[in-house]
């Protein structure tokens, strides 16, 4: 049994979902220079209907080991139904999923997993990880 790839969610108020490797974990195995963090804060659309949400922000973060064609080592998410949103990315990590498979997937629009295959902001880039519109 492989227990890096298990997704695993945290169900507080606002979920964290997870599968793979976290940026420690993955910086201490791969080494600093060999990884690459994808990330994004966002406002999921639900929460643009609460007034009580409407200022909080979601995140996500892809980490990808730039040696192995930017393969995925592990997927981060905070935000509503995060069990759902990761579910089915642990799979696709499992088997090797990278990040330009990610890239050339169209997201189911518009949802909070959408989110995950439309990362483009590299952490390394220091660019505002901010959401842009829809």
């Amino acid at each position: 049994m492989d227990y890096t790839n298990i997704c695993t969610t945290v169900f507080t108020p606002i979920e964290y979902g997870t599968v793979g490797y976290s940026e420690e974990a993955a910086i201490e195995k791969f080494g600093s220079k060999n990884i690459e963090v994808y990330h994004k804060s966002f406002i999921p659309l639900e929460w643009t209907l609460s007034d009580a949400r409407s200022h909080s922000s979601a995140f996500t973060k892809v980490i990808v080991d730039k040696t192995k064609d930017e393969k995925v080592l592990g997927i981060h998410y905070v935000g509503p139904s995060a069990g759902e949103v990761l579910q089915g990315y642990g799979v696709a990590v499992k088997k090797g999923i990278t990040y330009n498979d990610l890239a050339e997937t169209v997201g189911i629009h518009p949802t909070c997993s959408e989110e995950i295959v439309r990362l483009n902001i590299k952490k390394s880039s220091g660019e505002d990880a901010g959401a842009e519109g829809c």
